[in-house]
């Protein structure tokens, strides 16, 4: 069973591989009915995952387990949400939540990110004080001092400095871990193609 799982994963790679490479005809038609079946599959492992985490929730609330009142809260926030979904995307209640909850915890997150970028590069100025550390604690300040709601822009040259930074630094950062993601999903699409690696195998 594992050859034959082995063998459809190779092929069905190869053949949107090569649908990407030599658009055919046929070939095309392939590649497209192939990857509107992964989509399916995918959703189908979302939703499969969403009953999972439901599912161990409610086995903690059902037991009263430690902080089961943040199980009661994401249950309640999940079946909310999905209940809203299905009113449409262009409900007003959909825009209400997004702007009064999602919005907010993900500017909360990005802010607690920022603080602990700045802890961890003190961290690492008291472990390692190079030049590097040094860069990258400055960097950090800065990025900070600039994106806060401060006069900062009244000192000659802070528009330069900002520009500088975002357009050099956070742009190649940004590169920089979209050219490593590439290589990590190339090479973990090399090795299914190859069968070295077989994630559906269960081992």
């Amino acid at each position: 069973m594992r050859i034959v799982a082995a063998f459809v994963a190779i092929v069905t790679g190869l053949i949107v591989l090569l649908g990407y490479f030599v658009p055919a005809g046929s070939l095309l038609e392939l590649r497209l009915q192939l990857v509107q079946w992964a989509a399916i599959l995918a959703a189908t492992a979302v939703l499969v995952g969403v009953v999972s985490l439901l599912g161990v929730h409610w086995q903690k609330i059902s037991t009263r387990q430690k902080n089961s009142a943040y199980s009661i809260l994401l249950i309640i926030s999940l079946v909310t949400t999905f209940l809203l979904g299905l009113l449409g995307t262009n409900n007003p209640l959909i825009s209400l939540v997004l702007d009064g909850i999602i919005v907010p915890a993900e500017a909360t997150l990005m802010a607690l990110l920022a603080v602990t970028l700045i802890y961890a590069s003190v961290r690492l100025l008291r472990r390692r004080a190079d030049s590097m550390s040094i860069l990258f604690l400055g960097i950090a300040v800065v990025i900070l001092l600039m994106s806060a709601p401060l006069p900062i822009g009244m000192f000659p040259g802070a528009d330069v400095v900002k520009w500088f930074i975002n357009e050099f630094f956070a742009v190649a950062g940004a590169r920089g871990i979209l050219i490593g993601v590439a290589l990590g999903a190339l090479t973990t699409g090399l090795r299914v193609l190859f069968g070295v690696d077989r994630p559906y195998g269960g081992k």
